[in-house]
């Protein structure tokens, strides 16, 4: 792949699984990928599309992400399923990535649109950007990002411990790395420093 330096005319899916207290810092990432000039298509998992929480109604959070992609969200596994042989995205981007999905992905398990998108597009050797998560990340789920780190094209977002007073096995990406990581995805890179 070549250098690059830009998102600009970069195709990016960008994926939004459960972990709704963070949808917030994902949208801004969003406005900023997008600001760059990025092609984004929203991808959203059965959960992230369809519950209501304290963090906004479903119908408010799809709302936003297509606002902000300026395209219909994909949210079924049947529109996620040609993304890779359309070769949709340059890049995919999965943020927030829940423990669930983290744990599907490790196993190879494909029953929703996040998990289909990722399989269709690391069908052509298309990097994968995960932004961790979850309140097990230090625990059940450390097994799966392991395997991840170990699987070809497949990067994450910075990851720090948010609360390990109150949480100490949570962890989640540093969103505000995301763009870098993104970069450095595209060119065969992990970000580093991976733990923060």
């Amino acid at each position: 792949m070549n250098e690059t330096d830009s998102l600009k005319g970069r195709k990016i899916g960008f994926a939004l699984c459960g972990s709704f207290c963070t949808f917030s810092k994902a949208f801004e990432q969003m406005i900023k990928l997008k600001a760059e000039g990025a092609e984004l298509t929203p991808i959203m998992s059965f959960n992230a599309s369809s519950l209501d929480t304290r963090f906004g109604t479903a119908e408010e959070n799809v709302m936003t992400a297509e606002r902000i992609c300026g395209r219909g969200i994909i949210n079924t596994i049947p529109l996620a399923e040609p993304v890779g042989p359309k070769k949709m995205f340059d890049l995919l981007i999965v943020a927030p990535c829940t423990g669930n999905t983290l744990a599907k992905l490790a196993a190879g398990i494909t029953d929703t649109p996040v998990t289909m998108a990722v399989k269709s597009h690391l069908r052509n050797g298309r990097p994968v950007l995960i932004a961790v998560s979850t309140n097990d990340a230090l625990s059940a789920s450390a097994k799966n990002i392991g395997v991840l780190m170990n699987t070809r094209n497949i990067y994450f977002v910075p990851l720090r411990q948010d609360d390990f007073v109150k949480k100490p096995t949570s962890a989640v990406a540093d969103f505000s790395k995301l763009h870098d990581a993104a970069l450095s995805a595209l060119n065969g890179q992990q970000l580093q420093p991976v733990l923060m």
